[in-house]
Order: structure tokens, then C-alpha cells, then sequence
């Protein structure tokens, strides 16, 4: 038994002794490790605030900090670009603070008036106007008397002046509804239209706006000649004014062929805003010559173009009022051109002497001796 251990501790010792000199062996027959860098490697440098781009490509591959740095700084200091135009190399323009924004790049300073002030309060703006006359006429009804048509018949607007008149209107109209379906249609149009059908709206609309626009300017100038000699002030509105135009009691006050109030629609409805929303949407469509038409042109020019349109949309909401539902016969006189005596006399009762008394023709449109349209009495002198 001794023996036999004897001879299997003798074994083990041999095994052992053996595969320490295998292992030795085969540590001596290796390849050494690589210690330290492979040679030619040169250690990058480290990265610095002015590196340019490349520069920190090698530096720290993958960070673009210098070029998005160079960006945004683009709009202070003009980069290079081989892209045609005036602001070349200009990617974000420089810091502006427009009225109702931060001080801030005036791409997003012209967002920020856009949506924070001339969407929410515009728009609000629309919406009292015209829950406002809903609820007048809800309260008052329509303005004036029903007038048999007897007694002298007189044209009030030749086809000269309702065809401009309506020629502008038509145009007015389909700007104003492509204009708020652009601003505001996201919030009401987009949900039930859905992206797609909303989308081809929108372009449509858009397109029609800038074919109309230049249709309303020509427009726009023959109306205020037109109309222009008979919207001038007088001693009498000072008077309707006075008396608030009979507004409130039973009697309107009497007037020349405009009162006050169409006057004052005439220059600070039409005339003034007309003229700086023709302006701007001219500068917009890129129409006057000599102009660079920058970023912050437009956006000036999209801003004072917005502010005109609501001004004017407010104004012509009450005037469409008043010449359709809000008054009674004059949405006819617009559409035949001519009214009877007693309209005249209750809505403008100074015009009605001056026609009687023969200082304005009856009849301006046809030549004296010619009949009156069928179904109207014949004029007196």
C-alpha cells in the first residue's frame, strides 16, 4: 500500500514537472506584446475655442462645434457661400428687436410678433367685429324704411362706379378669405380638412393671392377716383356727427350722397390701409424694382402688411354690413344703380335737394332725353 502511494505521488510529480516545461517553452516561442502606439502614430493636439472645423474633425472626430458656431454667427459676420443672391453666406440674420419681440436673430424675432401678436390679437380682433354686428342686428334689425318705388327715380351710381366698386370687392373678398385661411386655417380648417386636402387648399388660396393682388391695387385706384370728389368733408357732417347720425333715436340726420361715417370708411377703411396693403403686398410679391428684397425687408413688409389687412377687414366687415343686411335698399342701389325718392330723402336728404334743385343730374350715365330702366316712373325736375 505504501508503495503504491509512493509510485502515484511520483507520477503527479512528473506530469507536473512536465507542463511547467511545456508552458515555458511556449512562452519563449511567442511573439512579445505591443506596448505603446503603432509606429508613425503622432498624438493629436489638444482642441482649441478657434479651431476650424477640419481642425476639430482631427482633434475630436464628429464634433462640428466650430461650424455650427460659424452659423450662428453667420448673420454678424457674412460667411462664404457659392449661393447666388444678396445675403450669400448669411444663414441667420443678425439681432433685431422688432416691436412686440425679444432681442433676438430676426428670423425668430419675426416669429415671435407673428405668432405672439398679430395672429392671437388679429384674429381676436376679427371675432368681436363680427359677433358685434351679429348681436346689433340681432338687437336692432335693419336700418331704415321700406319704400314703394313711386316718385322720382335717380341713379345713384353709374356702371362705371359699380363695376369698379364690385371689380374691388370681388378682389378684396378673395384675398380676405385666402389671407385669414393662410393666417388662421391651422386652427379651424386643418383639423377637419386633415394635412393633405388642407395643404392643396392652402396653395391653391395662395396662388389665387398673389394673382388678385395686383387686380386690387388697379382697382383700388380707380375706386378712390372715383369716388374721391364726393367723400370730401363739409360744415353739414360736422353736424350728423354731432348727433351721432341719428344712430340711436328714430331719425337719421340728413347728409350729402355720403355721410361722415361712409366718408370716414372711405379714407381710414379703404383709402389709407388700401394704400399700405397694396404697398407691402407689392414689396412681398417682389413687384417694385430696385429693391434688394432681403430677409428683413420681407418680414418688415409681411408685418405691416398684416397689421393693414386687419385694419381694413375690420372697417369693410361693418361696411359689407351696411350696404347687405344692415340697412334696407342699399345693397340695390350698389346692384341696379338707382334708388327711389323716399330712400333718398330718409338716407340722404342734402343729396335729394341738390337733385331736385338740378345742381346733380337725375340721369349721369345716359344722354339727357333717354328712358329710365323698365319698371321705374320717369324722372321730375
Amino acid at each position: 500500500m505504501t508503495a503504491l502511494i509512493r509510485q502515484l505521488l511520483a507520477a503527479a510529480a512528473l506530469c507536473l514537472a512536465t507542463g511547467a516545461s511545456l508552458a515555458q517553452a511556449s512562452t519563449a516561442t511567442a511573439e512579445p506584446a505591443p506596448k505603446g502606439p503603432p509606429d508613425g502614430f503622432v498624438v493629436p493636439a489638444d482642441p482649441k475655442p478657434g479651431d476650424s472645423n477640419a481642425e476639430r474633425a482631427r482633434s475630436q472626430p464628429g464634433n462640428n462645434a466650430p461650424m455650427w458656431r460659424a452659423v450662428r454667427d453667420s448673420g454678424l459676420q457674412p460667411g462664404s457661400s457659392s449661393l447666388p443672391g444678396a445675403e450669400q453666406g448669411v444663414l441667420i440674420q443678425p439681432f433685431v428687436q422688432y416691436p412686440g419681440s425679444r432681442l433676438t436673430n430676426a428670423g425668430e424675432a419675426w416669429r415671435q410678433v407673428r405668432n405672439q401678436w398679430l395672429l392671437p390679437y388679429g384674429g381676436s380682433l376679427l371675432l368681436i367685429v363680427v359677433v358685434a354686428l351679429g348681436l346689433f342686428y340681432w338687437k336692432k334689425g335693419a336700418l331704415g324704411q321700406d319704400h314703394p318705388d313711386a316718385g322720382l327715380v335717380i341713379e345713384r351710381f353709374t356702371p362705371l362706379e359699380r363695376a369698379a366698386h364690385w371689380t374691388n370687392a370681388i378682389a378684396f373678398v378673395t384675398l380676405a378669405i385666402s389671407g385669414i385661411v393662410m393666417a388662421f386655417g391651422k386652427f379651424f380648417l386643418l383639423p377637419v380638412l386633415g394635412s393633405s386636402l388642407f395643404g392643396w387648399l392652402t396653395y391653391a388660396l395662395k396662388t389665387a393671392h398673389n394673382f388678385v393682388g395686383p387686380l386690387f391695387a388697379v382697382s383700388l385706384v380707380i375706386v378712390l377716383v372715383t369716388f374721391v370728389k364726393d367723400n370730401i368733408a363739409t360744415i353739414w357732417d360736422v353736424r350728423w356727427l354731432v348727433r351721432g347720425g341719428g344712430l340711436l333715436g328714430g331719425e337719421q340726420v340728413p347728409s350729402h350722397r355720403f355721410n361722415p361715417a361712409e366718408k370716414g370708411m372711405f379714407w381710414w377703411g379703404i383709402c389709407v390701409p388700401g394704400i399700405v396693403v397694396v404697398g407691402s403686398g407689392l414689396v412681398l410679391d417682389k413687384l417694385l424694382p430696385g429693391l434688394d428684397y432681403l430677409r428683413g425687408d420681407m418680414q418688415v413688409a409681411h408685418m405691416i402688411h398684416a397689421v393693414a389687412s386687419v385694419i381694413m377687414m375690420v372697417f369693410l366687415l361693418g361696411h359689407i354690413y351696411m350696404g347687405t343686411i344692415g340697412t334696407r335698399g342699399a345693397y340695390k342701389a350698389m346692384r341696379t344703380g338707382y334708388v327711389n325718392e323716399g330712400w333718398a330723402r330718409e338716407h340722404h336728404a342734402l343729396w335729394l335737394d341738390d337733385v331736385k334743385a338740378g345742381k346733380i343730374p337725375v340721369q349721369r350715365s345716359t344722354p339727357a332725353g333717354a328712358a329710365p330702366p323698365v319698371g321705374d316712373t320717369p324722372a321730375r325736375a
